[in-house]
């Protein structure tokens, strides 16, 4: 059976990958480090960086076959390759980012935590230009939402997150809605079934993901 380390910043992020990913039977190891989250306004990027990779080399060593991180922080400073590091690494943002590039038309990512929008859309258009792609995307900030899962009001969250982003249907019916984070994935499937318009979301984009690794190996 293959083994995933998984690399989250925040506790809430554990049930979410293990309920998406449980069809394909792979086993999950968690590593969740909350304090990166609390002092990453103190680290320059480098050092963010710096620390990243002390991570994954350690989780390297606990008999795993491939590395998930999950927080869009953390994938932010990751380079995309790392010396002598042999494991796979996937990046949740990797395959969500692949799915907007075959998107036509302007995308709005929506997120709800403002220290990851810089990094996940200076991310995504660099990735987007690797591919040869043109895509158009307008970053949309959900007010009033991340306080509430940091708090563990997970399901005020979801609800609150999952109004801001069939708000965003209702002002822009000529553009493709994205979330941008892991945690509101949950809120994405939640405002698409209520409004009846597809939502991109990392959680759906990664199963596809996992799926082709598991096939290829």
């Amino acid at each position: 059976m293959t083994t995933i380390g998984c690399f989250h910043a925040h506790y809430s992020n554990i049930a979410l990958i293990e309920q998406v990913l449980e069809p394909l039977q792979v086993e999950l190891v968690h590593f969740v480090d909350p304090g990166m989250d609390r002092v990453k306004n103190d680290f320059t990027p480098q050092a963010a960086t710096v620390k990243m990779k002390e991570t994954l080399h350690w989780i390297s060593q606990c008999h795993v076959d491939a590395i998930l991180v999950t927080c869009t922080y953390f994938t932010a400073r990751l380079p995309d390759a790392i010396p002598s590091f042999s494991l796979p690494i996937i990046k949740i943002d990797q395959p969500l980012f692949d799915d907007i590039c075959m998107l036509t038309g302007p995308v709005i990512v929506a997120f709800t935590n403002p220290s990851t929008v810089d990094g996940t859309i200076g991310q995504l258009q660099a990735h987007s230009e690797l591919r040869g792609k043109n895509v158009h995307v307008t970053p949309a900030l959900l007010p009033d939402t991340f306080p509430l899962l940091m708090q563990g009001k997970k399901e005020a969250y979801t609800q609150k997150t999952a109004q801001g982003l069939r708000r965003l249907i209702e002002e822009n019916p000529d553009k493709h809605i994205v979330a941008g984070q892991l945690s509101m994935a949950p809120a994405a499937e939640l405002a698409a079934q209520q409004s009846g318009i597809t939502i991109g979301n990392q959680l759906h984009s990664l199963t596809a993901h996992i799926q082709m690794l598991l096939d290829m190996k």
